[in-house]
């Protein structure tokens, strides 16, 4: 039996991509007093937060807030905009892609996915799993809609299962040159307050994200960036809804309130934690990410292990997948980690499983807890006797010595 009691000496490292850690002022701003969710204080809170959501999703429209996780939120984008039997085209990604679709169907939705086509000697089971989206592949598929059966176009920004962060603004060119007029409706749920979006910018009409990745929060809030487009087709849209309709909640939040009861411990969180990224600036926040994930990648290049994106293009500052060696089980050496160094890894999701572990250098990190994460995972290799090439710790420490922060830079400057 699970002993919640004790604590192993230290603090546990938790480097899975999401939830991340959580930084103590985040935790302490959660602690405060719960106030009256229909009093006048909380309708200050209540703006605030949905005024810096909107600059953190780059957006002049509405941002949707629910007590729910990003699955909810997947929920509330597909129920608000579409009708029973609608064709919606989707693009896979990885096992977070893969559960949207499933989730699609159950709404009563038709599903199509479309891939990456190509074979991969590593990971012939799911090749398309170390791309990100080819924006071609859709707008091919668009071209040949003439009846304009499908109804929305539905991409994952940060793939949190691979580590593959597609190219959003080249989906919306796709959508565009084949004059198609499909919503589209993007999940950046581990790449929001991590990596560059822009909401409006790109195009997107409906933005999906959570509380527990970039955002440094604990589970339980979900995301909905609008467009106008998407505001329309809610007029038309007959799924059922009533607790994840857009209308209720974006006119009550006209005066900072929900009509349903909100996390108010949580918004405290919030609200701390966009104070932290607008103090930062997000620029040096996504700079911050980027410089983590190449530091973290030098390691496993040192070891000699394939990265799981498999097109330097496209790799994720948020997490870094490895591939193990042929024979060698993920999860049992992620096990041995946890058992041996309180580090926990990422998980190899559905066809995955076994075959590859994620590193997450997001939440609250810097460059001596990720040169930590990667000391434990190095001894794990050795202790489960996988061979490698160098030692990574040491290719990490070098990256760090030799880039300094984005913060640093700031500061010098």
């Amino acid at each position: 039996m699970l002993n919640l009691n004790h604590h192993a000496t230290g603090r546990h490292f938790l480097q899975i991509p999401g939830p991340s850690p959580v930084p103590d002022r985040i935790l302490r701003a959660i602690s405060l007093p719960t106030i009256d969710h229909r009093g006048p204080e909380f309708a200050v809170l209540g703006l605030k937060v949905l005024a810096g959501m909107r600059q953190v999703f780059k957006t002049r429209h509405p941002v949707a807030i629910y007590p729910a996780s990003g699955t909810g939120a997947w929920e509330a984008a597909l129920v608000n905009t579409l009708s029973p039997g609608d064709l919606v085209l989707m693009y896979e990604t990885g096992h977070f892609a893969s559960l949207w679709g499933k989730l699609a169907a159950r709404l009563g939705l038709q599903t199509e996915f479309i891939a990456w086509p190509g074979v991969d000697e590593h990971l012939p089971q799911a090749a398309g799993w170390r791309r990100g989206v080819q924006a071609e592949l859709i707008e091919a598929r668009l071209r040949k809609d003439t009846e304009r059966r499908i109804k929305a176009v539905c991409v994952v920004h940060n793939e949190t299962s691979t580590g593959v962060t597609s190219d959003i603004a080249a989906v919306r060119r796709a959508v565009d040159a084949a004059g198609h007029p499909a919503l589209l409706m993007v999940d950046t749920i581990s790449g929001l307050a991590s990596a560059d979006y822009r909401h409006d910018e790109w195009g997107v009409d409906v933005s999906i994200s959570g509380s527990q990745k970039g955002l440094m929060l604990p589970p339980g809030i979900g995301f909905n960036a609008l467009s106008p487009r998407a505001l329309d087709a809610m007029k038309t849209a007959t799924l059922p809804r009533s607790y994840w309709a857009w209308d209720e909640i974006v006119a009550m939040n006209q005066d900072g309130y929900w009509p349903s009861t909100p996390n108010t411990n949580l918004l405290y969180g919030l609200s701390e934690a966009l104070d932290m990224l607008q103090d930062e600036g997000l620029d040096l926040v996504f700079a911050r990410h980027q410089r983590w994930a190449a530091g973290v990648r030098a390691a496993v290049d040192a070891w000699g292990l394939p990265i799981q994106c498999a097109d330097p293009a496209v790799y994720s500052p948020v997490l870094t997948g490895v591939i193990t060696p042929a024979g060698v089980d993920a999860d049992a050496l992620r096990r041995l980690i946890h058992s041996r160094f309180d580090l926990s890894l990422g998980t190899g999701l559905g066809k995955l499983k076994g075959r590859m572990f994620r590193m997450g250098h997001l939440g609250d990190s810097n460059d001596l807890t990720l040169v930590a994460m990667v000391a434990g995972v190095e001894m794990g290799l050795k202790l489960a006797g996988v061979a490698i090439k160098d030692s990574g710790v040491q290719a990490t420490m070098n990256h760090f010595a030799s880039h300094a922060a984005p913060s640093a830079l700031k500061t010098a400057a």
